[in-house]
């Protein structure tokens, strides 16, 4: 009997050396794939000119591909992200850059270092966001660092951005990779412990390249701008209630001359989700717009002159989450440069009629934030259709319709009239398999 125990003893000793052993495994190495296929149908609101009016639309597909790898180990990660985008039948397929690619080295005390390549996101990503949307996506070569823990969030990010490793002329920076020079942020958040609130403050100092290359009379400098404000979340059980409010500062830049900038913006949003088959949404955006003296031409508006720019920018936001999904104000300029803020009053509905499967149509009243001349201050009405189904876990498809119905307003203040009322569907199609996960 004793021999009997022994021998079991022996093999439970055998499997608890074994089971230590498989939990020594600390390092992780996994490559994946992300596919996604993107169709646009447009009608309306592209910027045409002369004969180009009578074909004011456009069809396309979309291709992009990007190659995962990421290791981690305690207190290491290091991830990158190959991608190639192109337009199907385009003969500019060719192109592959570096999306993402960064080490992060963490200690457990909760400090933490990060260096490379970054696609940032912090709050609802009304200021800094990936804008995944536009497919190219956003990403930022920054040095971060800072502290997590206890409910506690500090995130400092440093960057300094050249063309190449110059010894002359470094000073310049011409047509780069990221939309600055310079960019130094400061981001804390707090969630309120057994309160479901959560704070954020963000600050930003961005140096935006001016003057021009080799101009003695108008030389290269970096001229900086300041962002400021903060963001709230509210979330008890069936409501959440979103908030934000931000302030910009400084210059800003417009054909390489620096001029000063006062902005703002503010914005609101409700949830309400009283069941899981369905919710409401219902919010206000308010970002402010320049003051100017018209010199009409053509029927359309002149040249503001400013003394100072109101016109807010949400810099590196994903602006399709906030004014409309056809991005139509922040993604392309209005005529000569107008920026006269924007007024968004939205309401919606959204719903999950069956597992898997989410739905929702949203209703957006869009006005400029400032006062025109001769001119009603309305843009138009806007209408989202969305809808996604998500297959597997990595496999899912989204499809959306826009209505624009524009005013005069609006066709004097982009682009005629193609841009007074618009048609727009797209889908996409996200395949994103995980190839293979090792640890040693």
């Amino acid at each position: 009997m004793r021999k009997v125990v022994f021998v079991v003893s022996l093999f439970v000793s055998s499997l608890s050396v074994f089971a230590q052993t498989d939990t020594t495994k600390i390092n992780t190495l996994s490559f994946g794939l992300n596919f996604m296929t993107h169709g646009e149908t447009v009608r309306g609101g592209l910027p045409v000119d002369g004969d180009a009016e009578n074909e004011d639309k456009s069809h396309f597909l979309l291709g992009r591909t990007r190659l995962i790898a990421g290791y981690s180990r305690p207190g290491l990660e290091a991830h990158a992200v190959l991608q190639n985008l192109a337009v199907w039948g385009s003969s500019n397929n060719k192109a592959l850059n570096l999306y993402e690619a960064w080490v992060k080295m963490t200690a457990k005390n909760g400090l933490f270092a990060q260096a490379g390549r970054i696609a940032l996101a912090y709050d609802d990503e009304r200021i800094i966001g990936t804008n995944d949307f536009a497919m190219a996506s956003l990403s930022h070569d920054v040095l971060r660092a800072g502290y997590e823990g206890h409910g506690h969030q500090l995130h400092a990010i440093l960057a300094y951005n050249q063309n190449s490793s110059n010894v002359y002329m470094s000073t310049y920076y011409e047509d780069g990779a990221q939309p600055y020079k310079t960019m130094q942020t400061v981001w804390y958040h707090y969630d309120v412990p057994r309160f479901p609130l959560g704070a954020s403050l963000l600050f930003m100092n961005v140096g935006l390249q001016a003057g021009n290359k080799g101009a003695t009379d108008n030389p290269p400098t970096t001229e900086y701008q300041q962002m400021y404000g903060g963001y709230l979340n509210f979330h008890p059980k069936y409501v959440t209630l979103e908030g934000s409010y931000y302030r910009q500062g400084g210059k800003t830049v417009m054909g390489n001359k620096a001029f000063e900038l006062d902005a703002w913006m503010a914005s609101a949003k409700a949830t309400v989700t009283p069941s899981d088959y369905y919710g409401f949404t219902l919010g206000y955006d308010y970002l402010s717009g320049d003051d100017f003296v018209p010199s009409t031409y053509g029927g359309r508006m002149g040249m503001p002159l400013h003394k100072e720019f109101k016109g807010f920018t949400p810099l590196y936001g994903s602006r399709t989450q906030f004014y409309g999904l056809m991005d139509y104000f922040y993604q392309s300029a209005y005529n000569n440069s107008f920026t006269p803020g924007l007024q968004n009053a939205f309401i919606g509905v959204i719903g999950k009629p069956v597992s898997k499967l989410d739905l929702s149509a949203t209703y957006h009243y869009l006005a400029v934030a400032t006062d025109l001349y001769e001119l009603n201050r309305t843009l138009g009405h806007s209408i989202d259709i969305t809808a996604g189904y998500r297959f597997t876990k990595d496999i899912s498809l989204s499809a959306g319709y826009t209505l624009m119905f524009g005013t005069e307003t609006m066709e004097c203040l982009k682009q005629g009239n193609s841009s007074k009322t618009a048609r727009w569907g797209w889908f996409s199609l996200v395949v994103s398999p995980t190839l293979f996960t090792t640890r040693w």
